[in-house]
Order: C-alpha cells, then structure tokens, then sequence
C-alpha cells in the first residue's frame, strides 16, 4: 500500500510501503523502519504459492445476520483454498456487532453450512486459538483499548454533535453538491470546551481525524492499482455514543490484532479499505495484502437475490447438492486453472488455486451448470455409495420396500447417467417402471412405428410369450436376451431400427431410454422381485403381454390420422 499525504498535523509527508505478504503480529514502532526498509525491496505479487505469499494467515468474517450466501461462500472457500495452498492458517471470524440483527442460530447455520463444504478452520469460535476471542462481540475491551491510543495519539477526537447537527451539515453539502464530510467544530475543539460536555453528561462519539489532503494506493492482488483521493472521506466514526465500535475500526483492529496477512473479499468491500489503511496506519499497524473478489450475478446480470431462486448454500444443501460439487462450482466462479478443466476435487484445488488466477470480471451463476456439475461429481461416487443413496431415496420416496440387494444395484448402474441430483432418480426409475404404450403409439413420433406393420411384431412376441421362449430368454440374461432378438428378427425379416424400435415400444411402453436389453431384463428381474410398491403403477411382462392381447394397432393408426386431420382443419380455420 502506499499513502501519500501532503498535509496533517497527525501523518508526515511519507509514502507508506508494505509487502504482498503482511507480518503477522502489529509492528512495534522500534522495528518499523526496519520493516520499511525492507518492504521497499519487494513488489506484492513478483513471485507462487508458498515462495511467492509466505505461509499466509487468512480468515473469513461473516456477520450472523442470516443464511451463508452463496457470494460469501465462494470468498470463504477462496481464504480456505489460498490458506491450504500456501501451508497457512484459514481463521473464522464472527462479525456480530450488529447486536440488533447477529443471533446464535445464524452463527450454527453458517457453522454448520461452512462444515457440510468441507471447509474446516484452524482458529474460531468453537475451536479457540491464540488470536481469541473469536467473536466480535467479545473483543469490546480490545476496541476501546485501541479507540484511547487512537484518542491519546490526536488520531481521533470526541465528537459531541446532536443527530439534527449532523442531518444540518450533510444537507448543505448535498445542495452545494460536495461530499458529505464532517464540518463541526469538535474536529478543532479546545480542552476546555470538551471537559464541559463531558461533565454535563453529553453523549459523544469518537471520530477518526482523516488528513485533508492526499491520496491512498494499494496494490490489490486482484485488480491491480487502487487509489482514493482522501478530500472526499471526512472524519468518520470509529465508535458510536453506546460505546459499540463501528465496523471498520473492529475489521482492521480484528485483521493486525489477528496478523491477517492475505484480506480476500468481495469488491463491494473495497471502499472499506481505505478507511481500514488510515486506521492501520495510525495505530503502527503492518498492513496485510488485498484482494478483492468481483461479485456473483444472476444470469440476467443483475445482483443475485431471492427471486432468481435459491441463494444460500443451505438451500442447495436440502435441495440435494452435494458438497463436493459445490465447492467445484464456486472455485470457477471467478478463478480457473489457466486449462480447459472443469472438473476438480479438494485436494486438487489445493494444489492448484493461486490468487494469480482469479479474474476481475463478474461471474455468473447458472444453477443449470450446477447441476451439470453435481451430476459429474454424483456418478464419481464409488458405486456402493451411489447405490445406497439411490436405494435409501427410492425407498423413501414409496417406490421400492427395501433400499439393497442385487436389483438395486442393477437400477442404479442402469440410470445413473441420467441423474443430476439424487432427487431425479424418483422421475428416473418411475418412467423406467412406467407403461405408456398407447399414448407413445399415439404420438407424431408412434405413428411411423404404427406404420412399419406393428401387428406383425405384436403377433410374434404374442407367440413368443406362449411358447415359453421369451420368458426363457429374460431368465439367461444378457446372453439369452441377445440370442432370441437375434433369431427373432431373423424370423422376422427384421433389423437394426425396424426391429429394436417395435421392441423396445411393446415392451417397455417408450420409444427412447437407456439401452434397450438391459431395461427389458431389470423389467422382467422387476416383476420377480417383490419390492415394487404399488405406488409406482408397476406392470409386470405378464400384464404388459395382456395389454398387447387387446392391442388394435389398426384403430389406433385411424384414431391418428383423424386427429391429424383435425388438426388440419383448425390451422386452415385460424388462417
């Protein structure tokens, strides 16, 4: 960071340098200017990883005010990543002087959600360490401390005006249209003039004393080059008349105090650090790196809220994501290996994050990438754990009586590849098990199946079905399957579509699924074995062979050539 001051009777003309990679405890003012020295030899960001940042000190801070988001999870897995990728500390934070807003549930909740991502932290509030406490609303006597020195060193001074005081003052700045920064007398007050409020019990606030000219750089690691002209920031309050500390005096005080050396956060914070950097600087303060983070918008490239959906990782969570695939998701959310690669487990993010690859432009959440993400990650289980999760939902949800055994397994090795999240897998097997013979037929799809003399098929697997050779067929499996269809086309005359295509129709009720011989066989294993419920509206090969009896494929084709003609008419009607 450099800060550069042309004038203040508190900060000498200076430029302030500090490297990429912050000290981790406050610097004493007699090894100051052996830090400077050596900050001015090193430019933040020459270096990767462990060589280039050091063993970093990082922490995520959110306030428990409600529900982890999605954006604050991201900027929590980004500190957790860089933290594990650089051999350092991930700190958890609770910001909860919000006393109004802050609750212990929402403190759980976002315990809880950071836990179900696999963030695990080294320092917080249920785990302690040597920086406690952890918790904002138990550090009060460490902000006092700091607000005194601040007060003593003429960094910052009470401020006795009156709400209507400060309304007055902002409203003639806005109609002379300057920024609205403090012009009350407390700023030049004589001691005189203090001691008399302070005796007549008047409520005051501590103000910052900001220099009234200069400008304040830093060197973020994402966006390069900041800087903020400081005539247009004014005194500001560090803590209120209820003796609560202000926000940004608690976060810079929490982040030395802490020896944070990496702040990785969302842009929306990047106003903050130069109130933060004039605090840092007026207690002696090593100033850690920043890195702002760009926002997530919604696809329509507006701020992500609750009317595109869910936003929370708790929704996800209950919606059947699974951790891993969030957290694969969110890592892409503004960072890439610098590869075409999407797909990444944990440790192998640790390997590869760097802050280097983080982008500076807006990411979009698509919950339909999501998706696609949490499919990937689901058919990457090992197979038992697959199954059991299918198992224990089917089961759930009515469809099957018992969640294990060998059909089961063959269920879910049949359809997983067309489930997303675990909760698919109900649509899944209920179309599997599903006999929608005569609507398919019925279709505009049907109709050229219908054509190709369906009844001659219907006939022969009728036939089939009597003599015994079909069932025998289904009960030698893939082998025994594979051997009649062959000889039944050839009876037939019969191959490829024109004779799988009837098949799969009469049999199954569909004209598209998974492969066509393993369906028909878990149909056949189905009806076998006893723990389809009723629920699921199941059809054995038995009844689906009495459906075929009372098949007229004839009427049928008539029944669609007259709904086609209708439908003729009315376009001809409508011109």
């Amino acid at each position: 960071m450099e800060l550069l001051i042309k004038s203040s009777s508190f900060f000498r003309p200076s430029t302030f340098l500090v490297t990429s990679r912050a000290s981790r405890l406050p610097i004493p003012q007699r090894a100051r200017a052996r830090f400077l020295t050596r900050a001015a030899d090193k430019t933040p960001g020459s270096d990767d990883s462990v060589a280039k940042y050091g063993s970093a000190r990082v922490r995520f801070a959110p306030s428990p005010t409600g529900n982890l988001h999605v954006g604050g999870a991201r900027t929590a897995l980004f500190n957790y990543l860089f933290a594990r990728s650089t051999g350092g500390k991930f700190i958890l934070r609770i910001e909860d002087t919000d006393l109004e807003r802050s609750t212990k549930e929402s403190e759980e909740v976002v315990l809880r959600d950071l836990a179900w991502l696999g963030l695990s932290w080294d320092e917080g509030p249920d785990k302690g360490g040597s920086f406690g406490p952890y918790r904002q609303s138990e550090r009060t006597t460490l902000y006092k401390e700091y607000a005194e020195k601040l007060l003593n060193s003429g960094h910052a001074y009470r401020c006795f005006c009156s709400n209507e005081e400060l309304d007055k003052m902002r409203e003639e700045a806005k109609s002379k249209q300057l920024p609205p920064v403090y012009t009350g007398k407390w700023v030049s007050a004589t001691d005189e003039e203090i001691q008399e409020e302070l005796l007549k019990g008047t409520p005051f606030t501590y103000r910052f004393r900001v220099p009234k000219e200069g400008t304040l750089k830093i060197n973020d690691l994402i966006r390069g080059e900041v800087s903020w002209g400081l005539d247009t920031l004014g005194d500001f309050v560090i803590m209120r008349s209820n003796g609560q500390p202000v926000y940004n005096f608690c976060v810079a005080v929490d982040d030395a105090s802490m020896g944070i050396s990496h702040v990785i956060r969302a842009e929306e914070h990047l106003p903050n650090t130069l109130r933060q950097a004039l605090i840092y600087k007026a207690l002696g303060f090593s100033m850690p790196s920043f890195a702002h983070v760009s926002l997530i918008l919604a696809p329509d490239r507006s701020k992500l809220s609750k009317r595109h959906g869910a936003t929370s990782v708790g929704q996800f969570r209950e919606m059947g994501f699974l951790p891993e695939a969030m957290v694969n998701y969110l890592a892409l959310l503004g960072w890439n290996d610098g590869t075409e690669e999407e797909y990444f487990t944990m440790e192998q993010l640790f390997s590869k994050f760097s802050i280097d690859r983080i982008t500076k432009s807006a990411a979009i959440f698509d919950v339909v990438k999501l998706r696609w993400m949490n499919g990937q990650h689901l058919r990457s289980l090992p197979a038992d754990k697959l199954t059991n999760m299918l198992g224990e939902h089917w089961k759930n949800n009515g469809i099957l009586s018992e969640s294990e055994g060998p059909f089961v397994n063959e269920l879910a090795e049949l359809l997983k590849d067309g489930i997303d999240l675990v909760s698919d897998s109900t649509q899944a097997l209920e179309n599997l098990l599903s006999y929608p013979l005569k609507s398919t037929l019925a279709s505009p799809e049907g109709k050229s199946v219908l054509n190709d003399n369906l009844s001659e098929v219907v006939e022969s697997i009728l036939s089939a079905y009597d003599n015994g050779e079909l069932q025998n067929a289904l009960d030698n499996g893939s082998p025994g399957w594979q051997k009649w269809v062959k000889s039944f086309g050839k009876a037939l005359k019969r191959k490829g579509k024109g004779l799988f295509m009837p098949l799969r129709v009469l049999l199954t009720g569909k004209l598209h699924g998974p492969d066509m011989g393993t369906t028909i066989l878990l149909l056949h294993k189905a009806g076998n074995s006893g723990i389809i419920t009723s629920r699921a509206n199941f059809l054995t090969l038995e009844e689906r062979i009495h459906v075929l009896r009372g098949l007229d494929c004839k009427s049928i084709l008539e029944e669609t050539v007259v709904d086609s003609s209708s439908v003729a008419d009315v376009k001809v009607i409508s011109h």
